[in-house]
């Protein structure tokens, strides 16, 4: 076992951020990999236009690479925000009008994974009405990944650096998961498993894979501290993939690091250039 029998794909907005959008994929690409995912990479606009849409999409089919994973609208992200569909008003609206279109760029790509990121607290808002608004948001977003036969994925962050964010801890994202296929019954609602967010919060990573591996539909991995590859920190990431895998999770494990001063290229000599393709 180890990091040469993963399937890795690379997020293209956190990685290659030295390049323009529509030049990450081919230097994935250029790099070894075959599959990619990303943020929604439009943070003022949740529809944009068509021709940003095909463009995006011409640059992934042209660099050969399968797209794997797509978040909904988000907000600002990078920036201050952490999703949008837990907040009253505009946000909430632009999320939904962006369920539509995130679902169907994915399809137009043969992607099966949707992340739909739950939002910050809103200071004056009751926590309880952003948890209703949140759950009717994440309803419908699980119906439209339904629809194009995906799964919709939902994340921990890490209280640290997101202190307004409700979901701070594995069993929290995991419950959201559960009251949204309970509300749906279509049971495709999985957890997002991002080990460098669940470390920052001091969990127990064997634990927590332990408990939940059969609910996860993704994976994320940074090394930690400093969220660079794995190696620049102390997390055992080569050891707690194989214990995720001896738990039954068999799939993608997505490069979500900081990639240094250095361009993104070079950040992955942790990584055989052989173990790059997906397999």
């Amino acid at each position: 076992m180890g990091f040469a029998d993963q399937r890795f794909n690379v997020n293209l907005s956190i990685l290659f951020t030295e390049l323009p959008l529509l030049e990450r994929p081919a230097a994935a690409a250029a790099a070894g990999f075959t599959a990619v995912e990303l943020w929604w990479p439009w943070i003022d606009s949740p529809t944009p236009e068509q021709s940003e849409l095909d463009a995006l999409k011409s640059a992934i089919e042209d660099a050969g690479v399968q797209l794997t994973g797509l978040n909904f609208y988000a907000g600002r992200l990078p920036g201050p925000d952490r999703g949008a569909l837990s907040i009253p008003g505009e946000e909430s609206d632009r999320f939904g009008a962006n369920i539509d279109v995130a679902a169907d760029f994915a399809q137009s790509l043969g992607c099966t994974a949707l992340n739909a990121l739950y939002g910050n607290r809103v200071e004056g808002v009751d926590p309880a009405d952003q948890d209703r608004l949140a759950l009717e948001n994440l309803v419908l977003a699980a119906r439209a990944a339904d629809r194009i036969g995906a799964i919709l994925l939902i994340e921990a962050l890490n209280k640290p650096e997101s202190p307004l964010y409700p979901l701070v801890s594995a069993p929290a994202a995991v419950e959201v998961v559960d009251k949204v296929n309970e509300a749906t019954g279509l049971g495709n609602a999985k957890f997002l498993m991002d080990l460098y967010h669940l470390s920052m919060n001091g969990e127990d990573l064997p634990q927590v894979i332990d408990a939940y591996a059969a609910k996860t539909g993704h994976v994320q991995i940074a090394d930690n501290p400093g969220r660079g590859a794995p190696g620049t920190g102390s997390l055992p990431l080569e050891d707690l993939l194989d214990r995720l895998a001896k738990a039954g999770y068999d799939g993608w494990v997505g490069l979500e690091y900081k990639p240094g001063d250095a361009p993104s290229a070079q950040s992955f000599t942790w990584l055989p250039a052989g173990a790059r393709a997906a397999r």
